[in-house]
């Protein structure tokens, strides 16, 4: 099966081309975005160097769904998607902060809070929680959003005193959040899912007016739990079972690797490599209710490359 690793494109009015960790960002003259999501995967902020087959595909379509269902909430930056790995939307200013939002006590909270610590992103924790509870309310833990490296734990009433966005703008963003989070935890539960935790990004365009960007919902931005076993599995103290990177990740860290100095990258094998690709596409069948079809492609790159200059033209 062919996968998308890296592109190298010159569309018709292209200014510049951004490589980020899993997407290849190309603008275009007249405020244009053509976004390429690749087979890439990224864990503890490194790309891994070997492509995981459908994986773009997944995210690019899902993406696409839950960008359409929240269209009431909030206006985004699509316009098309002339190609089952692209979306193509309007260039706007970019906030430098992810909003990430948390139903549960998972993930990077859950390694904060066994560290022994009781406040994230300025958000106080009570004593006793277990791995996976869910919260009383879903609390919000922004981040700074890294060109490269590492991005960072960030409480809003630092982003308020740094001045990347007035009191005025953080709380409209952080009501937006809450919106937009209501909204794909119902979607999730229609499909036997709990949306556990996931990020929203935003920018404004030059009149100032906010927007959704980037994507939203899906299994690298999110993570799900089933509903059938979660409560069990949380009362017996053991992980339930998942569908996210986080899947990923784990395997990472039980392989003693988690993008820290002087560790070395475990051999990922063919055997996560389908593991993975399996569980993003389960994901998309579950939570757009679809049955996923892989593109039938001879020629991926040219097959891209001509849909893409077809539409731009």
């Amino acid at each position: 099966m062919s996968n998308i690793y890296k592109t190298n494109f010159n569309f018709p009015g292209q200014i510049s081309k951004y490589e980020g960790k899993v997407r290849d960002v190309y603008a275009i003259e007249d405020n244009i975005l053509v976004v390429i999501a690749s087979d890439r995967i990224s864990a503890f902020d490194i790309v891994m160097p070997k492509p995981i087959p459908c994986k773009g595909q997944v995210l690019n379509q899902i993406s696409l769904e839950m960008l359409k269902s929240t269209e009431d909430i909030i206006d985004n930056w699509l316009i098309s998607s002339p190609d089952p790995n692209v979306s193509i939307g309007h260039r706007l200013n970019p906030i430098k902060i992810e909003m990430v939002i948390r139903g549960y006590l998972s993930g990077h909270s859950d390694r904060v809070y066994k560290s022994g610590k009781r406040s994230i992103c300025g958000v106080k924790l009570e004593n006793g929680l277990v791995s996976n509870q869910k919260f009383n309310k879903p609390i919000i833990t922004p981040s700074t959003k890294a060109d490269i490296g590492h991005d960072e734990d960030i409480s809003k009433t630092d982003i308020i005193k740094q001045k990347i966005l007035s009191i005025d703008q953080y709380e409209e963003i952080e009501h937006i959040t809450h919106k937009l989070f209501e909204r794909g935890t119902a979607i999730a539960k229609k499909r036997g899912l709990i949306l556990v935790d996931t990020k929203y990004e935003f920018g404004y365009d030059s009149n100032n007016k906010l927007y959704l960007i980037d994507e939203i919902h899906t299994p690298d931005s999110s993570r799900y739990f089933y509903i059938d076993g979660y409560q069990e599995s949380v009362d017996d103290g053991i992980p339930p079972k998942q569908l996210s990177k986080e899947f990923f990740r784990q395997w990472l860290i039980k392989n003693n690797f988690q993008g820290k100095e002087n560790q070395n990258l475990p051999e990922i094998t063919g055997e996560i490599i389908s593991d993975v690709s399996n569980r993003y596409i389960e994901l998309f069948n579950l939570i757009t209710g679809n049955t996923f079809k892989p593109r039938n492609s001879n020629n991926i790159l040219r097959d891209l490359e001509n849909n893409i200059t077809d539409y731009l033209t």
